[in-house]
């Protein structure tokens, strides 16, 4: 695997993931502690958002993902390499 294609596929996989890990770390302001909602604002609106933490957990489900996709790229462990056009010798 090519180093662009590799990076290509990891902010892929990334991009797709954080719409996976975002609703983890969202508390919406009728469930906190307080139960104060902002005027003019839904009652699922989120109180604060962990953007930081968002990220570094994001990442980390990433590159997890992205070390299968590797590593079934790299070594076809399930023998793709011997259908015509899937993986290119």
């Amino acid at each position: 695997m090519e180093f662009v294609f590799a990076i290509a596929v990891y902010f892929v996989v990334w991009w797709i993931g954080l719409f996976a890990v975002l609703p983890f770390f969202a508390q919406p302001q009728n469930e906190s502690e307080t139960g104060e909602i902002v005027p003019g604002t839904p009652e699922s609106a989120p109180v604060a958002f962990p953007l930081g933490r968002l990220v570094v957990v994001n990442s980390l489900v990433a590159a997890c993902v992205f070390a299968v996709l590797w590593s079934v790229i790299v070594f076809d462990p399930f023998g793709l390499g011997q259908v015509p056009g899937v993986i290119p010798n």
